[in-house]
C-alpha cells in the first residue's frame, strides 16, 4: 500500500513523497509479492508443487499463503536452529497448509536449509518449481523475484 507522507514531503519544500508500506500486507512483508506470482506461475504451468526455503520465516508465510490462495501443495525447507528461533512463523506456516521440512544438516539454518529445497526441486524439475526467496541463485530465479517485486 503507498502511503502519503504529507509532512514529509512539506519539510522536503514540497516534493510529493509516497512511502510503499510493506509492512501493512497481509503477512507483514514484500515477501507475498514474488510468492503470489510464483504461486500463480506454477499453478498456470500445472505444477504439482512448490518447493522454497525460509529462514526466519517470513518468506515460508508468505509463500504458504500464495499456495493456499490458488490451492497448490507448498512444502517449505527451514533450518531446525531457524524452526526453535522462529515459533510464531513455523505455526503460521503449518496452519496454512504447508509441510515443512525441517533441515538438520550442517548448520541447521538458511544456508541448508537452500540446498536441502533445490534438491527437493531438482528430484522432480517437470512436477515441482523451485520458488527461490531472494534475487539469488541460476537464471531465471532472480529475475523472476526482481519482477514479481517491481508492482506496487
Amino acid at each position: 500500500p503507498l502511503f502519503y507522507a504529507k509532512r514529509l514531503s512539506e519539510q522536503l519544500g514540497g516534493a510529493q513523497i509516497y512511502l510503499k508500506r510493506e509492512d501493512l500486507n497481509h503477512t507483514g512483508a514484500h515477501k507475498i509479492n514474488h510468492c503470489l506470482g510464483e504461486a500463480l506461475l506454477a499453478k498456470y504451468m500445472g505444477k504439482k508443487k512448490i518447493i522454497a526455503e525460509t529462514g526466519a520465516g517470513q518468506h515460508g508465510v508468505a509463500l504458504a499463503t500464495a499456495c493456499a490462495l490458488v490451492g497448490i501443495p507448498c512444502e517449505i525447507h527451514m533450518g531446525q536452529v531457524d524452526i526453535e528461533k522462529e515459533h510464531p512463523n513455523v505455526v503460521k506456516m503449518k496452519i496454512l497448509g504447508a509441510h515443512l521440512v525441517s533441515v538438520t544438516r550442517g548448520t541447521a539454518t538458511l544456508k541448508d536449509a537452500v540446498d536441502s529445497a533445490f534438491e527437493e526441486y531438482l528430484k522432480d524439475p517437470k512436477n515441482f518449481i523451485y520458488a527461490i526467496g531472494s534475487v539469488v541463485g541460476p537464471h531465471p530465479f532472480p529475475k523472476m523475484v526482481r519482477d514479481f517485486q517491481s508492482i506496487i
